[in-house]
């Protein structure tokens, strides 16, 4: 009877710990948010990124009822700051909003650059926040009629591209674009979207593979032009610019998005919160119009679209980026 007394209390004991093991996950996650957030941004302040990553954050504050801060970490292609979030602690309170050139950084990295991370495998993605589609734009007074003109032009004469730096999306679709088209337009890449726009505008590069937001006052006012957009359907932003494809140039699309990830290893239900928060957020027609102004559409959806176009891109573009053999800076 003793014997059966000490079994019973062993595994009462054992299932205690068990269920105490088990429910400190969803401790944590009924506890969360307890501090302040911060969102870490691994480019310089200004930028697109950063600006989106601002609004958000003040709109997730209303939401979470604690601060949400957002922390620049520039540098080695945006990876110094994804390394951080990788090697922060999962659980929560340290979050990544990061472009889709996150999805390729380390693929264009110079022979010795080191991997700081895994990009599917060191990360819970969150939420895919926006998606931009990416235009072939011109100076208007250069008289590039369309696309067809501007390939010609390249094979008459020396011409080159700007985009706002090597390994971008924008530097892949313009290699891309040379190989489809056989366009002989040389790469000029610029520390970022304003100084490459500013060449463009100063006549001293005729073309640049760019989104919408920073040159759509440059349309407005005529002095630029798009030629295309990269996307397989005409964009909501332009719907009077033709796709790549509808002049001919097949298989060549590229688009931009931008998405907000934890660490590995994040409780799901805190991943799930968060996706809902931003899903919401990502609704609110004020946030809507204040994407517009950067080229942005809202995009949202489960965390699992985000890590299907972060895997798809690092895939994809791997392949491009070796075949081209495409380096940054």
């Amino acid at each position: 009877m003793k014997s059966i007394r000490r079994q019973a209390f062993v595994l009462a004991t054992v299932a205690t710990a068990l269920c105490a093991l088990f429910g400190v996950g969803s401790a944590l996650a009924q506890a969360y948010p307890a501090k302040p957030i911060t969102i870490v941004v691994a480019y310089p302040a200004g930028g697109d990124t950063d600006a989106m990553a601002r609004v958000y954050a003040e709109q997730l504050q209303h939401k979470l009822g604690q601060p949400v801060l957002v922390d620049n970490k520039p540098g080695a292609s945006g990876t110094i700051g994804a390394a951080f979030v990788a090697k922060s602690k999962a659980d929560g309170y340290t979050l990544l909003m990061a472009p889709s050139t996150f999805a390729i950084a380390q693929l264009v990295l110079k022979t010795g650059s080191g991997s700081a991370y895994d990009e599917v495998k060191s990360f819970a993605p969150v939420v895919m926040t926006g998606v931009q589609p990416l235009f072939l734009a011109v100076n208007a007074d250069a008289g590039t009629k369309d696309t067809a003109a501007l390939v010609g032009a390249s094979k008459a004469k020396a011409l080159s591209y700007a985009s706002p730096g090597s390994g971008s999306p924008m530097h892949i679709l313009g290699e891309m674009f040379n190989k489809a088209t056989g366009a002989q337009l040389s790469h000029v890449p610029y520390r970022g979207v304003a100084p490459a726009i500013n060449d463009v505008l100063g006549g001293h590069v005729p073309a640049t593979f760019i989104t919408y937001g920073p040159v759509a006052p440059y349309l407005a006012n005529g002095k630029m032009k798009l030629l295309a957009v990269a996307d397989p359907q005409r964009s909501s932003l332009a719907p009077n610019v033709p796709t790549l494809a509808e002049q001919g140039i097949k298989g060549v699309e590229v688009g931009a998005w931008q998405g907000i990830y934890a660490p590995a290893g994040t409780p799901p239900e805190i991943v799930k919160l968060l996706n809902t928060h931003m899903n919401d957020v990502l609704k609110m027609p004020e946030i809507v119009s204040k994407m517009a102004v950067f080229g942005a559409l809202p995009a949202g959806g489960e965390a699992a679209r985000l890590a299907k176009a972060t895997a798809d891109d690092n895939l994809r573009f791997g392949k491009i980026i070796k075949e081209l053999g495409i380096q940054a800076d």
